[in-house]
């Protein structure tokens, strides 16, 4: 949770880099919550079938879009790639598979991002941080 936590923090943040672990645990608890919450609307009477989507699920994507895309743009930079390479996803199928094999990516060296998180002494291999 605390992976999760720190996007949050990060809320405008789209410089720097994120490793992969703080991006994809974002992205798997952003999903549970989203599930969560979908059900929550569904057994509360506020899902609709016409829109695909419930009242509070719906508020909570709102609310992670910036986290989301800073993340994004910080993998990315991780991976010494412009964040301009997020408009892939335009690409019908093919953009989102190119984002999704260079999300998984490990992390460079120092680039002109910033310095290697993985290098970083606080959140090094032994990751204080914990789901």
């Amino acid at each position: 949770m605390d992976w999760y936590l720190k996007v949050l923090k990060q809320y405008f943040d789209f410089s720097g880099r994120a490793r992969r672990k703080e991006y994809w645990m974002f992205a798997l608890i952003s999903m549970i919550i989203s599930i969560v919450l979908t059900l929550l609307d569904m057994g509360v009477g506020l899902y609709s079938e016409l829109y695909g989507a419930g009242l509070l699920s719906s508020i909570y994507s709102l609310a992670i879009v910036i986290p989301s895309i800073a993340v994004s743009v910080r993998r990315l930079h991780d991976t010494d790639h412009s964040g301009w390479w997020l408009l892939l996803m335009f690409i019908p199928l093919l953009g989102a598979l190119i984002l999704l094999v260079v999300m998984c990516f490990n992390s460079k060296d120092d680039n002109e991002y910033g310095p290697n998180p993985k290098a970083d002494p606080n959140l090094g291999e032994s990751d204080d941080l914990a789901v």
